[in-house]
């Protein structure tokens, strides 16, 4: 059952975190990426850790992975294999690259390409705009073999199995809450996906006007093909009835967060909190 808490949010309001842990682990900023496009993450200077932290790059995709020990060399490897599968499969059905609207697929496709198409039948939008979060969640399944513990990065849609409290910060452009606010993930041994778009800042294409929509859910290709999805219906403020409306017929969706200028509209299950990169561990 999704536990609904819905508000509008002036930048002056104060967020009441006693009795919340916010913990100094994983800071992430996040942005949205919708097709296999480069841009320098900029994001991951503001990131923090105890986990060991590595890099995986290969042509667009360029991962930023926290884990229990090094494990490039398998990251590496699986990246290379999804990559591959989604490259052969696009050469030979150009539309599920070029498509705007969701396109369909049978059992012999590729795992990757199934749940981008389910995504995007979710999400009512391309296949491509999950392409980033699903990426990282195939990479993060595999890498699950080898640690208790692991968090992908791509483009700013994130993967997580945690075993701890993790703090992921909200970076929205030019709104007065970006870096300011973070959803807190509290769900150890759970697998947590999170998207992130936005109408006003990086490469992404959206028909909306939101600084950023954040989804989160259990598949980090749905949360990003949603994240599209909702951010293409914001233009401001007054569109948020609108989420609110569509999440009645999502119960697989655990929250939503949305920043338009200085307002910001929540929704489900998630734990909003205060970011400082002082506050120090457990405060």
């Amino acid at each position: 059952m999704l536990v609904v808490f819905s508000m509008f949010l002036p930048i002056d309001t104060a967020y009441d975190t006693r009795g919340v842990l916010i913990c100094s682990g994983c800071l992430f900023c996040v942005e949205s990426t919708t097709a296999m496009k480069y841009q320098r993450r900029f994001y991951r200077d503001f990131t923090d850790s105890d986990l060991v932290s590595f890099e995986v790059k290969i042509k667009e995709s360029d991962l930023c992975i926290f884990a229990h020990s090094n494990l490039r060399n398998a990251a590496f490897e699986e990246l290379c294999r999804q990559r591959t599968a989604l490259e052969q499969y696009i050469a030979s059905h150009p539309d599920f690259y070029l498509s705007f609207t969701p396109v369909a697929t049978d059992k012999s496709a590729p795992e990757i390409v199934r749940i981008m198409s389910e995504a995007s039948f979710l999400g009512d939008v391309g296949p491509m705009a999950a392409v980033a979060g699903a990426i990282a969640e195939m990479v993060g399944r595999k890498l699950l073999n080898f640690t208790p513990e692991v968090i992908v990065e791509n483009g700013g849609d994130l993967f997580l199995h945690v075993t701890r409290p993790r703090t992921v910060m909200l970076y929205a452009g030019t709104s007065p809450f970006s870096t300011k606010v973070g959803l807190l993930i509290d769900k150890p041994g759970t697998q947590i996906g999170i998207g992130t778009s936005s109408g006003t800042f990086g490469h992404s294409f959206s028909f909306g006007k939101a600084d950023s929509v954040t989804v989160v859910c259990k598949s980090a290709a749905i949360a990003d093909a949603l994240a599209t999805f909702f951010g293409n219906l914001v233009k401001d403020e007054n569109d948020f009835s609108i989420i609110s409306d569509k999440l009645k017929d999502m119960p697989f969706v655990d929250g939503v967060v949305a920043i338009v200028k200085d307002k910001m509209f929540v929704q489900g299950d998630v734990k909003l909190v205060r970011f400082d990169r002082n506050c120090g561990e457990g405060k």
